[in-house]
């Protein structure tokens, strides 16, 4: 009967972290980086901690304009891996301008 009561108890455990789990590793807004010299210096700028692996670029990308004001386009500008501003497992900052849409 103990035994039952523990996996009873585990499982529950287990179902309540796997949506936690699932979204763990999803790409998400961060601090973006400053301009540097050649890079375009006008509109605004947003950053997306994502893990290069489990991510895809169409996703980084669909965040980034998430962030981004209406009307605008989020351009990549740079991704770094800094570990100040993205944690051990989404260790790639992209790092997009908010440029207005023509």
């Amino acid at each position: 009967m103990r035994v039952r009561a523990a996996i009873a108890r585990a499982l529950a455990i287990v179902a309540g972290i796997s949506p936690i789990g699932c979204s763990a590793l999803d790409p998400y807004a961060t601090f973006p980086a400053a301009v540097l010299p050649g890079e375009p210096a006008a509109g605004a700028r947003v950053a997306i901690c994502y893990d290069t692996l489990v991510s895809s670029l169409d996703q980084v990308q669909a965040a980034a304009q998430q962030e981004c004001a209406p009307n605008t386009q989020a351009t990549p500008v740079r991704t770094d891996w800094y570990m100040q501003y993205c944690p051990l497992l989404l260790p790639a900052r992209a790092t997009f301008v908010c440029s207005a849409s023509n």
